[in-house]
């Protein structure tokens, strides 16, 4: 029984390695690896991620497009493509649609039997079905493969960064809203945390052409995208604005950028490729990277109830950790993480244990400041709720405005 055993597990390791083999051959054909991602639904990523790919495609670069955005797979449609399957290659691969001359395309909206299925997988299914594709897929030599992954900082994402590589780019989309950009500094920190090289930011929907005048008008806020990249110290790619036409495009299974040429939104995209464009070398950076100095790092501690200071440390759902760099008074990253039980002792210890060095909070009282001041942790009081974001920035810049201590006892 246990030389079965045996023989059994060295059977399944030489597969893996065979897979991994697989993989990797897969993954040396290709240029270019980006990562279209964003921190939130709904802010247009899988629009840019076609028109991206078009785009690159229309410039004479061969594209695969794969779309692994498990449960909402729109790429087919906005292609046109519902109704199509995916099938085998000569080699028993997965043959990808040719869309056009230079861009193929593979997406798990190409599986499904009817475009009303819902996909109702769990996550070790999602990840074998990301890791197929990327083995399985018989893309042939191409220049560059967008890959098109769902929103947030999940367990797809996650997959598809581990598995295309370590010379894969992210690019980050957001919208210009508060709501968006605070999403998206958490799709910054994901990438850093997984050595991830940061292409850059696009900023979607920033302001609307007008169909009547061609004018640009500022529907919704603008520069937030770009603030936020200043901000973390990421490129800028560009701003794309609101045109009904990207609508149209869309319901019509026709690429925007194809159809449009004319469009502002249209110049916008080929300015957001111009870094791809420039840069042959497959592991030469797309942005002049800044010479190193060294920085002096602080991390702040701050409790928030729905995105927000919470006016009390002990009821904070969950604590915003913001990385700083102390040198230039600039965030670095912010990352959230929920709070053990609120019992005496044991937050400052867990903050500690977390690396933070400055607690802000609204509320707090004498002796809980007394065990924060014990663990090293700097306590500052009295400050009114904001986002972390903006009270760190106050707070670097010396500005930062504390009122009462509302629980002082």
């Amino acid at each position: 029984m246990s030389g079965n055993k045996s023989e059994t597990s060295r059977e399944d390791g030489s597969q893996r390695e065979s897979e991994e083999l697989m993989l990797q051959t897969r993954m040396e054909k290709i240029g270019r690896k980006i990562l279209v991602l964003s921190g939130k639904g709904g802010v247009g990523k899988s629009t840019v991620a076609v028109n991206l790919a078009m785009s690159l495609a229309l410039a004479g670069r061969k594209v695969g497009l794969l779309d692994v955005d498990i449960h909402g797979p729109s790429i087919p449609k906005i292609l046109g493509l519902d109704g199509q399957r995916l099938g085998p290659d000569a080699t028993g691969g997965i043959a990808p649609i040719q869309f056009a001359d230079n861009l193929k395309v593979v997406s798990v909206g190409l599986l499904l039997d009817n475009a009303t299925d819902a996909v109702i997988w769990r996550g070790p299914m999602k990840y074998n079905v990301i890791r197929q594709f990327l083995k399985d897929v018989a893309w042939g030599e191409i220049d560059c493969l967008v890959v098109d992954s769902p929103p947030g900082t999940g367990d797809e994402p996650l997959s598809v960064a581990q598995m295309v590589g370590n010379d894969a780019w992210a690019l980050v989309v957001t919208t210009p809203q508060d709501v968006a950009i605070s999403d998206v500094r958490r799709s910054v920190s994901f990438c850093r945390r997984l050595s991830l090289r940061i292409l850059g930011i696009v900023e979607n929907m920033s302001g609307l052409v007008c169909p009547h005048c061609g004018r640009q008008v500022d529907l919704f806020k603008v520069g937030g995208g770009q603030k936020l990249a200043t901000e973390m110290n990421v490129p800028f790619l560009g701003r794309i604005p609101l045109d009904p036409a990207i609508v149209d495009s869309g319901d019509a299974g026709k690429p925007f950028v194809k159809h449009y040429t004319d469009s502002p939104s249209t110049q916008a995209f080929m300015t957001v490729i111009e870094p791809i464009l420039n840069q042959a070398g497959e592991n030469r950076p797309l942005t002049p990277t800044p010479p190193h100095k060294e920085i002096s790092r602080m991390r702040i501690a701050i409790p928030t109830v729905d995105g927000k200071l919470c006016m009390h440390f002990g009821h904070a759902d969950q604590f915003a950790f913001v990385d700083v760099n102390e040198t230039d008074k600039a965030i670095l990253s912010t990352d959230y993480l929920s709070p053990p039980g609120h019992e005496p002792g044991v937050l400052p210890r867990w903050l500690r244990e977390q690396g933070a060095g400055v607690i802000i909070a609204g509320g707090m009282g004498q002796r809980a400041q007394n065990l924060f001041t014990e663990n090293g942790i700097e306590v500052v009081v009295g400050a009114s709720p904001d986002t972390p974001e903006n009270i760190v920035s106050a707070y670097l810049g010396g500005a930062l405005l504390t009122g009462a201590n509302v629980c002082d006892h």
